[in-house]
């Protein structure tokens, strides 16, 4: 939904939540959910935006005969208009293990890049005329992947190909696409402060910008221009406050080091502060086994990180610490789950924030509580359409600077 006059600024959910990889099943959500949130919303009739995944296989399905024509007319149809793509998860991202095979194919491979491209060109034929597009993705590569120079170049040199991919598509369409890389623990680009560095030492410096001119025939400096054009960072706040890292702040620092947020995903993280022996059993249900969830602990202003929730329940010292942040993602409503808190606080901080000139530069905003089916059962009494407007409605509160009623606390209560 447009969040100004100007049409410069967008809010939706990640359709990631609903199940699907083909063509035929992301087709029945757009069909069913979607505009179903919308009316739940209030928003019937007016447009609402849609912030769509889209995996490999359903980005081959639309290249078929009538496909687009089929996604176009659905769309007028409901009233809907796509202005983001999730191109995170390349395959199968719900209903089978995915843990650290969410980041495969990574941006070492040439598999992610022709997937990317595909995505590119089915967002600039589904972009209204005149309004910019983002894609979010894998920020370069799980950590392990990534430890030596030979990986960060090729990283660095597939970047640039699709930013020079992005800017041939402008040429051609007039349409302006960002690559949005979204930090992760235990990822290549970790934190926000590591993305800070990858750009500036990479992806703007010598080595960027000569990929960027030996693929598109650009003058050094124009080179670079387009490279700040297409490529930027994509904020996840529940990522930035398991890292300990404050959003505003890295807003602030990435607008002053000329990197562009073109997306900012609105999360919220499980919290245990401090941990004790009954809150850690009961912290086991939330082990899916399905995604991972990196576990950051704190104690005495040191950090220590986990792969995943089973590793840090394991680890003695972890059971020790002064505080958990778990990568779950946790409905934006709640500032209790399961009688555990959550990162909420920092989240309504960064809304806070988006509200004011730091927001001004972040042109597409998008909710991502991807997790509903795998909360512990007794949190899943809910149809997910009103689990999804009721955190639209709770964002657009805080986005207006308005406050509602005591916090929520009951997952269940749509």
């Amino acid at each position: 939904m447009r969040l100004n006059a100007a049409g410069t600024q967008h809010l939706t959910y990640c359709t990631n939540i609903h199940p699907g990889e083909s063509w035929a099943e992301v087709r029945h959500a757009l069909e069913t959910s979607v505009p179903e949130v919308k009316r739940r919303l209030g928003l019937a009739q007016e447009p609402f935006g849609v912030g769509l995944r889209l995996s490999a296989r359903a980005v081959a399905d639309l290249a078929e005969a009538g496909a687009m024509d089929d996604l176009r007319a659905l769309l007028d149809r409901h009233g809907l208009y796509v202005f983001t793509l999730n191109g995170f998860p390349y395959g199968t991202f719900h209903g089978a293990r995915v843990k650290e095979g969410v980041y495969e194919p990574d941006w070492r491979s040439r598999e992610r890049l022709t997937y990317t491209n595909a995505l590119a060109e089915v967002l600039a034929r589904l972009l209204p005329e005149g309004m910019e597009g983002s894609i979010s993705t894998v920020p370069g590569a799980f950590k392990p992947n990534a430890a030596d120079p030979a990986a960060v170049a090729a990283i660095t040199g597939t970047l640039a190909e699709h930013a020079a991919f992005l800017w041939q598509l402008r040429q051609d369409t007039g349409t302006s696409i960002a690559l949005a890389l979204e930090p992760e623990p235990e990822c290549f680009l970790e934190t926000l402060d590591e993305a800070a560095a990858f750009f500036r030492d990479h992806l703007f410096g010598e080595a960027g910008v000569a990929a960027m001119v030996r693929h598109t025939g650009l003058l050094e400096a124009e080179a670079l221009t387009a490279l700040r054009r297409h490529l930027g960072v994509c904020l996840d706040v529940c990522h930035a406050a398991v890292e300990y890292e404050s959003a505003p702040e890295a807003l602030a620092m990435f607008q002053a080091s000329g990197i562009r947020v073109p997306k900012v995903q609105l999360s919220s993280a499980l919290r245990l502060a401090p941990p004790d022996e009954a809150a850690l059993q009961r912290l086991a249900d939330f082990d899916d086994g399905v995604y991972l969830h990196q576990v950051v602990t704190r104690s005495g202003g040191e950090l220590k990180r986990y792969l995943d929730l089973p590793r840090a329940l394991a680890d003695g010292l972890a059971r020790a610490a002064e505080e958990w942040r778990v990568h779950f993602h946790v409905p934006v409503f709640l500032e209790e789950l399961d009688g555990f808190s959550s990162t909420q606080a920092a989240l309504s901080e960064t809304l806070e924030a988006l509200r004011g000139e730091l927001g001004s530069e972040v042109p597409h905003l998008e909710v991502e509580t991807y997790t509903w089916d795998v909360l512990p059962e007794r949190h899943r009494g809910v149809a997910v359409e009103d689990a999804i407007a009721r955190e639209l409605n709770w964002t657009l509160e805080r986005l207006r600077g308005k406050r509602s009623a005591p916090p929520d606390t009951d997952s269940r209560t749509p």
